[in-house]
């Protein structure tokens, strides 16, 4: 029987990706329904090709311009368009690829109709995974996430009891500027930061890698994935991106995930949990070709940002929403050339220094953070160019 499937986010690089294994897999999975922006044209090939019965775009506006060309469709836009595909119990799994808190309303409307998520949104957990993962309790709906060292680490705990586990070991590629200096990270210019030296992302995720703040981001997730302290959440720098995860259990024995740097294997193994498939050619992992797998710790002056993670999440509440947005928006700030690469740092400490926290916030408190944590990187980028 096929597994109904929609893709929010399906002009992105994770949405075309999963395409790809639906593609590879085909007679395994139904697209019920797919998300865009403003990608128009790629959405139509995509209808096209894959015959939705459901397609949401941004605004009115695109929606009328896709129109013109598909008629057989029905076409939403806008956050209820989202929500709206996101909880038709039609779906066996929607995969939440939609960037910033766009993802969070629509999976909590996937939760709340028993539908299983297929989480590669960030920011949906680390701004309000306790809404989140208490809902997904209640209904009983698995959360499978998509980022490759989050499914590593899935991987690994589905092999043992949970209950046992004593650490988490999430690997970060160290980015562009792993060797070097401050002054030469204070130097960057947006060109030396989107180099990523192992994976092909968009420019705000790129920025985060060389930050090291999506590491941190994925710090918070990883404590409300798999229900561990911060304290045994460790990150560690491996710039071959061989290993991709691994979990040790209280026994002393560790089992990690290893594969070449591919985003088809996690995206597959989400979509078709618990089941396993051969999947898009990879190429397979040949260890006498390796001539050595590095390990290192990483170094929080030269890297800040995940160092200020991991004490908003320590902190919990609104800080993890507000430490989200604040860097967001400070990120957009230097891709417009108007900070350095290291002022996002700064941004993002003095942004949490002055937070009012709220303890256990409801989803409009979150947002109102979100809100006024981005409120304050604009004023402060304002006030830095006067």
């Amino acid at each position: 029987m096929k597994r109904a499937i929609s893709i929010l986010g399906s002009t992105g690089s994770i949405g075309k990706q999963a395409l790809e294994v639906v593609e590879k897999l085909h007679g395994r999975f139904n697209v019920f329904g797919l998300a865009a922006g403003k990608n128009i044209e790629l959405l139509k090939k995509q209808i096209i090709k894959f015959n939705p019965q459901v397609v949401s775009v941004e605004s009115e506006i695109d929606a009328c311009k896709l129109y013109k060309d598909i008629k057989h469709v029905e076409i939403l836009w806008g956050k209820e368009g989202l929500r709206q595909i996101a909880e038709n119990t039609k779906n066996d799994i929607v995969l939440i690829a939609v960037t910033g808190l766009n993802g969070l309303e629509p999976t909590i409307s996937a939760i709340k109709n028993g539908i299983n998520v297929a989480l590669a949104n960030k920011e949906t957990l680390v701004s309000a995974g306790n809404i989140v993962t208490k809902l997904a309790k209640e209904k009983n709906v698995k959360i499978i996430p998509v980022d490759s060292e989050h499914s590593a680490i899935y991987q690994c705990i589905n092999s043992r009891e949970s209950s046992k586990i004593k650490r988490i070991i999430l690997t970060a590629s160290g980015g562009p500027f792993r060797t070097s200096t401050l002054e030469e990270i204070h130097n960057a210019t947006v060109k030396n930061t989107l180099a990523h030296p192992k994976w092909s992302m968009g420019d705000k995720i790129t920025v985060d890698s060389a930050t090291l703040m999506n590491k941190g981001l994925e710090v918070i997730e990883a404590y409300w994935l798999f229900n561990v302290d911060y304290s045994n959440i460790e990150v560690i720098i491996h710039p071959q991106s061989v290993m991709h995860g691994a979990v040790e259990f209280l026994d002393g024995s560790v089992i990690s995930q290893m594969g070449l740097p591919s985003m088809h294997i996690p995206i597959q193994y989400a979509l078709s949990f618990p089941e396993t498939f051969e999947g898009i050619k990879t190429g397979s992992l040949d260890f006498t070709q390796i001539t050595g797998l590095e390990f290192e710790k990483p170094d929080f002056e030269r890297f800040p940002c995940l160092k200020l993670a991991y004490e908003a999440g320590i902190k919990g509440g609104t800080y993890p929403a507000a430490l989200n947005a604040i860097n967001e928006e400070a990120v957009f700030a230097f891709l417009k050339g108007e900070i350095r690469l290291t002022d996002i740092a700064k941004i993002v400490s003095k942004g949490l220094e002055q937070h009012n926290n709220i303890v256990n916030p409801s989803y409009e408190e979150i947002l109102d953070a979100d809100k006024e944590a981005r409120h304050f990187v604009l004023d402060y980028c304002s006030i830095l160019q006067s």
